[in-house]
């Protein structure tokens, strides 16, 4: 029997019911070998709610590890068909830049208004004033010459940059789609082709409009069913769209004292942690129980995950729900690093089991393994090794390289 839920009666959850409810509703309970076409990729991002875009190609890029992470059927193409023919995403900024849904893209509309003074107070501080003086020139020669790259403009000579600065013509186009006045059409290679929402985002969804009061309801409530569980800063900080202050006076707002299990929309949760300790303070979706109680066993092959995958970016939920300490080092000292420039986790189960520093050579149509580390209680058995075998050969594939080497000292153990 179900027990009454009030404010005061929070339910609590097994470190082992909450890995495997994170995992599951980030799309790792699934098995990986079932395929799936654009329609089956598509309703993939709607439950994840973004895709995370990184230029680093260092075996595949970012958002097609994501994916393939959860599909062993996944085609980079099928990506580029829903974003550029099919308009179903649409790239904007969540905590960085991703592939949204564009069913989501009224909500975005409230974005594009809360970071204009934002941005612009941004970009003057960090570009200088003058990118301000191209913005409406360039929306002009978008408007009457169709869509462009930052590398169509004309570049100013003897001026000189900061490592990360842009010119001022990059700036503006920047500043113009970060702010709703420019869409993303397309890449060209990887970089980006600007042009007017009105070519780019379906009449139908880009009239909607939604309340500022629905748009916080939504940004809050979608949060937390991606999350399943969370405290005020998490959900504020999953799609980076409202404040902590905002999640907070939501959560508030849904709590009912007097409400029981059958009818809350929201439930009290404490969470035990890796350690064994019962961490209070946290939110649960109305409908948390139900998920825990017939989540489908995890896969049991081993998987690399993107340091850009959904269950690694937030370190700290990383660090106490799995014990799993990480952080890309690629803008460390070499000297400084751990374990290296571009190191990814390893997923076995429902456990992060060890990471690995790999890189694709497409030179020489490799993929070249320098080094995995497996974690301290782990045991690389020949099980184990044989798994991740698999897994590089599965990622060679992705890469679209034919062979797996192993470096010299690889698979010494720490």
């Amino acid at each position: 029997m179900r027990q009454a839920i009030t404010s005061h009666a929070p339910i609590t959850l097994s470190n082992a019911t909450a890995r495997r409810l994170v995992l599951h509703l980030q799309g790792l309970t699934r098995p990986p070998g079932v395929r799936f076409g654009p329609g089956e990729l598509l309703a993939m991002i709607e439950q994840l709610g973004f895709v995370q875009v990184d230029s680093i190609q260092w075996v595949e890029r970012a958002h097609h590890m994501i994916l393939a992470a959860r599909s062993q059927s996944y085609r980079p193409r099928d990506l580029q068909r829903l974003a550029e023919t099919d308009r179903s995403l649409f790239e904007h900024w969540t905590h960085d830049a991703s592939f949204i849904p564009t069913i989501f893209y009224p909500y975005w509309k409230h974005r594009f208004e809360r970071q204009k003074a934002k941005n612009r107070a941004k970009f003057s501080s960090w570009q200088g004033p003058g990118y301000l003086d191209q913005c409406t020139a360039l929306l002009d020669r978008i408007s009457t010459g169709g869509s462009l790259r930052s590398r169509d403009l004309d570049r100013p000579k003897d001026v000189k940059l900061d490592m990360w600065q842009w010119h001022d013509g990059k700036a503006a186009l920047e500043y113009l789609w970060r702010t709703g006045a420019l869409a993303i059409a397309g890449r060209s290679g990887f970089e980006k082709i600007y042009d007017l929402p009105t070519r780019v985002i379906p009449d139908a969804i880009r009239h909607q409009a939604v309340t500022e009061e629905a748009f916080i309801d939504w940004a809050c409530r979608s949060a937390l069913d991606r999350l399943g569980f969370g405290t005020a800063a998490d959900i504020a900080r999953f799609w980076d769209l409202v404040s902590i202050v905002e999640a907070k006076a939501w959560i508030n707002s849904e709590m009912d004292s007097t409400q029981n299990l059958k009818n809350a929309r929201l439930l009290p949760i404490n969470v035990t942690d890796c350690n064994g300790h019962v961490r209070p303070g946290y939110v649960g979706r109305p409908d948390l129980l139900d998920i825990a109680a017939s989540l489908p066993a995890c896969p049991v092959r081993v998987r690399a995950l993107s340091p850009f995958d959904p269950v690694i970016r937030d370190r700290k939920r990383l660090a106490s729900l799995f014990g799993f300490e990480y952080r890309i080092e690629i803008y460390v000292p070499e000297a400084k690093r751990i374990w290296g420039y571009y190191v990814f986790p390893l997923l076995e189960g429902d456990r992060l089991v060890g990471r690995i520093d790999m890189r694709a050579r497409r030179s020489n149509d490799t993929l070249e393994v320098k080094r995995v580390w497996w974690e301290p209680k782990v045991k690389p058995g020949a099980q184990r090794w044989a798994k991740l075998g698999a897994e590089l050969v599965r990622q060679a594939r992705l890469a679209g390289v034919a062979n797996v080497v192993w470096l010299e000292g690889a698979r010494d153990q720490q």
